[in-house]
């Protein structure tokens, strides 16, 4: 029987985000290059990530507002939307991630598509085998895999799970999800999950499975991802990204000798205006929302809100959020490049209570006069 609200027991207060510790075997497969999964070099690429974080719209115009945005992403060049999911919280209104994915499939042609990341110990592993297989073939082969354990304690209760239960749940779903892509046959028998002869009928169109990608925020977690060839997006700083992805770069040098690397990318709040008034203005009252909502959930059960920049001039000067004039904004951004060694930039460009013609406005001024100076950088190499 699901509880209405978390139990003491599975939600402490000032408790902290959980860090990841991952398996570090390989996972199967992924030794392969993917259609349009793998970094092809020669330009910096840049993506989108999107938390569908609630605005003051009805929810049937806001969901319609971002897949209109998609559509520019799309015409524009971006290379893959990443797409958070939450629950129980204005941060994310895309619980099932899948079905928004679904929908964004259809109203575009060449930007990929995926979950960042799925919170696997919420979903039964046979059915999110089936329903990334259906989102790989709707899509045409543009789904990115985006996997994870969920890192909000409070969200996990809802569900009954207790925070320090979810890493093994998520090891063993994620074990489950990749034989299952990977086979004719899914053959399972675990400490959480069994499965017996159940036939993989629906085969992803991606071989030998969608790019897998993983939220980056400590050193264990690039040593797996390197391990298994598995793009990753930081949040952190470009002085610890760095770190990081030097991390990785050690890791993938001995484990695969070369070849073309994964991704490793930051995201990074970016606004763009015709004066730095309006584009301080437009970012300083919307990371307030976008703050108030990522901390919601924290606030309500009086424990410390996760380590995040409280403000937008704070998340300026620790170098996670830019905003400004074009100008402004291509010279800091080539400056956060060069500073954190990544290979792909992730831009949030739609944030808050921004109105859909405050966000156009930035992401034409961004995709016109910034994008494609940065789209000209040589990414680092290995």
């Amino acid at each position: 029987m699901r509880c209405a609200s978390p139990r003491p027991e599975v939600v402490m207060a000032k408790t902290r985000v959980p860090q990841y510790n991952l398996p570090c075997e390989p996972v199967p497969g992924q030794e392969c290059l993917t259609r349009r999964g793998w970094r092809e070099g020669g330009a910096m690429e840049l993506g989108i990530f999107d938390h569908l974080d609630r605005r003051e719209a009805p929810l049937e115009e806001f969901y319609e507002s971002r897949l209109r945005l998609l559509e520019k992403y799309d015409a524009a060049g971006f290379y893959s939307y990443h797409l958070a999911e939450h629950h129980a919280t204005p941060l994310g209104l895309a619980p099932v991630p899948g079905i928004f994915l679904a929908a964004a499939s259809q109203r575009t042609r060449r930007i990929r598509l995926g979950p960042c990341v799925y919170c696997l110990p919420l979903y039964d592993p046979l059915r999110l085998i089936e329903e990334v297989c259906m989102l790989d073939h709707l899509s045409h082969g543009r789904f990115d895999f985006g996997v994870g354990r969920g890192i909000v304690p409070y969200e996990m209760a809802y569900f009954n799970l207790h925070h320090l239960e979810t890493e093994e749940i998520y090891r063993e779903a994620l074990e489950v999800i990749l034989q299952g892509l990977t086979s004719d046959v899914l053959e399972h028998r675990g400490a959480r999950y069994v499965y017996r002869k159940v036939p993989m009928v629906l085969r992803p169109l991606q071989q030998p499975h969608p790019p897998l990608w993983y939220g980056l925020g400590h050193a264990a977690g690039a040593e797996w991802a390197a391990t298994n060839k598995v793009h990753v997006i930081s949040n952190a700083p470009a002085d610890g990204a760095k770190s990081l992805f030097e991390r990785y770069r050690e890791v993938w040098e001995r484990k695969h000798g070369g070849g073309t690397m994964p991704r490793l990318g930051v995201s990074r709040h970016v606004v763009v205006a015709d004066t730095e008034a309006q584009a301080e203005a437009l970012a300083r009252s919307n990371y307030a929302v976008w703050f108030a909502n990522l901390t919601k959930l924290w606030r309500d059960f009086g424990s410390t809100p996760i380590r995040f920049a409280r403000d937008f001039d704070e998340a300026r000067q620790r170098g996670i959020a830019f905003a400004g004039t074009p100008a402004r904004v291509r010279e800091e951004l080539e400056k956060q490049i060069a500073e954190s060694a990544c290979t792909y930039f992730v831009c949030r460009l739609m944030f808050g209570n921004m109105s859909e013609a405050e966000a156009s406005g930035s992401i034409d001024l961004f995709t016109s006069e910034v994008m494609p100076h940065l789209a000209k950088l040589s990414p680092p190499r290995a």
